[in-house]
C-alpha cells in the first residue's frame, strides 16, 4: 500500500513544476487539488503569481480541473472567475473523481497528471489509477482541518519513514 502514496515527482509549490517538460512527455491534463496546493486553505481567490501560472499552464495546450473535497461555493468561488472546471466534495482518494475528471479533460491516465498537497488524497488517488502524480508542499499546513491534520499528515510520516528504510 505504501507504494500508491510515492508521487511520481515532488516539488515545493506549482511553479517549481516543468511544465514544459510534461507537455513533452505527452501529457495533456492537469487535475490539480485546490486548498493547500494552489493557493492557502483560507485564501479565496487566485494570486496574480497562480494567475499567470494557470495562463502559462494553458498557452501551452494543457486542459487544467480542480477537484477538491471542499464544499462547492469555496471552489466555484476560486474557479469560475477563471474560467477553470471543477469537481468539488469530491470524496478524494476515491477513483470516481479522478474518472469524471479525465472524462471532462478530454484525456486517458496516460495523458493526466494530479498535482495535490496530500498523500492520502491526492498522490494515493492518482497513483491507484496509474496518474502521473505531483507532489507539493501544503502552502499554509497551518490552516488544514483537524482530520486532515491529524490524521492523512500523520499516516503521511508513517509511510515517509516506511519508504525511506
Amino acid at each position: 500500500m505504501f507504494t500508491k502514496l510515492v508521487p511520481k515527482q515532488s516539488a515545493r509549490t506549482v511553479y517549481e513544476i516543468d511544465i514544459q517538460q510534461l507537455w513533452n512527455q505527452g501529457k495533456r491534463g492537469i487535475i490539480t487539488d485546490l486548498d493547500n496546493t494552489l493557493v492557502g486553505a483560507k485564501d479565496p481567490l487566485a494570486t496574480p503569481e497562480l494567475i499567470v501560472w494557470l495562463d502559462g499552464v494553458r498557452e501551452i495546450g494543457f486542459k487544467v480541473i480542480i477537484v477538491s473535497n471542499n464544499y462547492h461555493g469555496r471552489v466555484s468561488a476560486f474557479a469560475d472567475p477563471l474560467n477553470i472546471p471543477f469537481i468539488h466534495a469530491a470524496k478524494k482518494p476515491t477513483s470516481n473523481p479522478f474518472h469524471k475528471a479525465m472524462e471532462l479533460l478530454g484525456t486517458s491516465a496516460d495523458e493526466t497528471v494530479v498535482i495535490g498537497d496530500q498523500m492520502m488524497t491526492d498522490i494515493f488517488g492518482g497513483n491507484r489509477l496509474g496518474l502521473y502524480t505531483i507532489l507539493v508542499d501544503p502552502i499554509t499546513p497551518k490552516d488544514e482541518g483537524v482530520f486532515t491534520k491529524v490524521v492523512n499528515r500523520t499516516l503521511e510520516k508513517v509511510a515517509l519513514r516506511f519508504m525511506k528504510k
